[in-house]
């Protein structure tokens, strides 16, 4: 046990003024104290409501590794076995690949190794439930060799909670509760969006300079790949029970070998010129279950970040030194929750000082200016002049995917318009065949269609080929 040898408010009060962000919560722990937790800034920008410890926020990718504590309580009854394969629980799961999909095993989901890629927008915004997700990722390719490299991959994580719900005959939601929320007396906790309390944190985009309050991302069913929404209050138990081996209250809530189990690397992730860039004093970097895995000056790190429409969250524990943070802010567009989150450590472990806000600031200037050359390069690029191969309502049809389902295209007052799941956008013609759609949450996403035998075939939308019915 030990206090902090510094007070950490000057440092966070400096990244919300660095970063330009209205507020955050901050929550840091040893293994039998919580040793800071404080609210910092405002709930909503231009609004005099402050962001308290009990102030709410979204978990978002945080969740995973409360749904694999979830799966070691289950492994610790013997109700499921990590190597157990997933149709042992989850019997309609299937993988595009034959091999993957005869071997596929509850550990593969969550290490993320299925070699599946993310397909973010198989959840995002989707128009379908969780089990068509599941479903549908039956016709997902491979983009890598099963069980050779981590692709981040969602709704894998469903399909885990689903699986544990299986096993254990009770919905995921229930086992959470159950499980870790109860137990932990995390008051504030929730699993949806559909009942928030008062005190929440509103998000922030930025548009032209000016930071604009937002909506929350609806979550209106339990996700165990990320929709538990929690206060800082609320996550000092959560991790403390990271630190004591999974003990808590004199209750040994998870057996420490499995716990430990979930932070253990399970799929390695090559340390490339990114990775150096974002992480200087860093040699390793792996993937556990629901934790990502690295060293820092010596020093073992297990942390995990979580984002979603405007608001965002980070987890970082040093578990040998019994020493856990977690940083939850209410703007997306920043690099402030891992700067701070590091400058945090560094005071922690007396280690030199380094301007973690200029790091990540001059990477973030770094990478809008390489946008912007990338836009004026394409803008060069476009070949003027051009018009589309076919009359306009030659395109018009329903195109479809058996992944991503059906995509139609619509002609209006002379301009074609795309729908697809939750997404419609006006499309503006760009060159030969290729069109832009524009849609407020997609933003201008290049529209591609493949004209075969004087008809137009099929179109390429979202990294997507929609085949036309």
């Amino acid at each position: 046990m030990f206090a902090l040898a510094v007070d950490p408010a000057p440092l966070i009060d400096d990244a919300l003024t660095a970063w330009n962000v209205p507020g955050v919560a901050v929550v840091i722990v040893d293994g039998e104290r919580t040793l800071y937790l404080a609210g910092h800034g405002l709930r909503e920008a231009g609004k005099p409501e402050r962001i308290t410890a009990e102030t709410v926020f979204p978990l978002a990718s945080c969740t995973k590794a409360f749904t694999t504590a979830i799966l070691a309580s289950l492994v610790d009854e013997k109700k499921l076995a990590w190597d157990d394969p997933v149709r042992k629980h989850l019997r309609d799961f299937h993988l595009s690949d034959p091999h993957a999909d005869a071997d596929v095993r509850i550990d593969d989901l969550v290490a993320h190794r299925t070699g599946v890629a993310p397909h973010d927008l198989l959840w995002y915004r989707a128009a379908w439930d969780q089990d068509e997700m599941i479903r549908r990722l039956a016709f997902l390719p491979l983009d890598k060799p099963f069980r050779t490299a981590m692709q981040y991959q969602s709704v894998m994580f469903m399909a885990a909670g689903k699986a544990a719900s299986n096993a254990a005959g009770k919905p995921w939601a229930d086992l959470m509760t159950e499980r870790l929320l109860t137990p932990l007396e995390m008051k504030n906790a929730t699993l949806t969006t559909l009942k928030l309390p008062t005190d929440c944190a509103m998000p922030h985009t930025e548009f032209d300079g000016k930071l604009t309050a937002g909506e929350w991302y609806a979550m209106k069913v339990p996700d165990p790949a990320g929709s538990l929404n929690c206060s800082a209050s609320d996550l000092a138990p959560w991790l403390r029970l990271q630190l004591n081996d999974g003990k808590h209250g004199g209750r040994q809530l998870i057996s420490a070998a499995n716990l430990a189990h979930t932070r253990r690397p399970h799929v390695v992730i090559p340390v490339d010129e990114g990775t150096r860039k974002n992480h200087p004093f860093t040699k390793q970097t792996s993937y556990g279950m629901g934790w990502g895995i690295q060293d820092d000056r010596g020093e073992l790190l297990v942390s995990h970040g979580g984002v979603i429409d405007g608001l965002r969250a980070n987890i970082k524990l040093i578990p040998k030194k019994k020493f856990a943070l977690a940083i939850l802010s209410n703007r997306e567009q920043t690099r402030m929750n891992q700067a701070l989150s590091n400058m945090l450590v560094d005071q922690f472990l007396e280690a030199p000082k380094y301007d973690w806000n200029k790091h990540y600031g001059d990477i973030v200037s770094a990478e809008a200016f390489a946008a912007r050359q990338s836009r004026v390069q394409a803008e060069r690029q476009r070949r003027q002049g051009t018009s589309p191969t076919l009359a306009l309502a030659d395109y018009v049809g329903e195109y479809t995917h058996p992944a991503y389902g059906a995509a139609t295209v619509s002609l209006k007052d002379g301009s074609l318009t795309l729908s697809w799941s939750t997404f419609t956008g006006s499309l503006k013609h760009w060159q030969d065949d290729v069109f832009r759609a524009n849609d407020e949450e997609l933003g201008r996403t290049p529209v591609i269609f493949h004209v075969e035998q004087g008809k137009s075939a099929a179109l390429t939308a979202v990294g997507t080929r929609f085949v036309r019915k």
